[in-house]
């Protein structure tokens, strides 16, 4: 089932794969590809913090199974946008991005959610877990902290537009998923 959904999470990059072979990335494809991957992160992230909420009202134990997997997928589509960014936006001038995560606020947040991420990829993978302990759940609460970074992330992205309707209904998402866990 890990490769099923591997599989379909690679399916939203086969399409920017497929749209980039028939020069199809709209009139900005940098910006297509920049945004189209951000989203993927967040649909991502949005399924890994519902499997614990769906496994208890559904009574699916199997479901945590495939949380680790969903993370990575969070992560992978995370290194697309910072990279894309980075590469594109600053050509790999780190002090040019620094200066971008200092001006920026919705570049700070996504900066921060990314650097926040790292430590948890690196740490989804059983030795970890053998190794951390009880510490190794209390790194891995820190994708509370990046959900609330990635909305923020996303919410200044999109003020400067007044553009609120997509991201109020990540916010509630991830805000309901989030309360789910406090109340519990």
């Amino acid at each position: 089932m890990n490769l099923v959904i591997i599989g379909l999470g690679l399916l939203p990059l086969l399409r920017l794969v497929i749209l980039g072979y028939q020069d199809d990335l709209t009139a900005n494809p940098i910006e297509f590809i920049t945004r189209s991957t951000g989203t993927w992160a967040l649909v991502f992230l949005c399924i890994t913090l519902s499997i614990t909420p769906l496994r208890k009202i559904s009574g699916w134990s199997n479901l945590i199974k495939y949380r680790r997997t969903c993370g990575l997928m969070v992560f992978f589509y995370a290194c697309i946008h910072f990279s894309i960014w980075f590469w594109l936006d600053h050509d790999w001038s780190i002090t040019e991005m620094l200066r971008d995560v200092v001006k920026r606020p919705f570049i700070t947040m996504g900066f921060s959610a990314f650097v926040l991420l790292i430590p948890l990829a690196l740490t989804s993978n059983r030795w970890a877990v053998q190794q951390l302990k009880r510490s190794w759940s209390k790194l891995h609460r820190l994708v509370y902290v990046i959900a609330v970074l990635v909305i923020l992330h996303y919410f200044w992205h999109k003020s400067g537009k007044n553009d609120f309707q997509t991201v109020s209904i990540y916010a509630f998402v991830i805000g309901s998923l989030l309360l789910y866990r406090l109340k519990k």
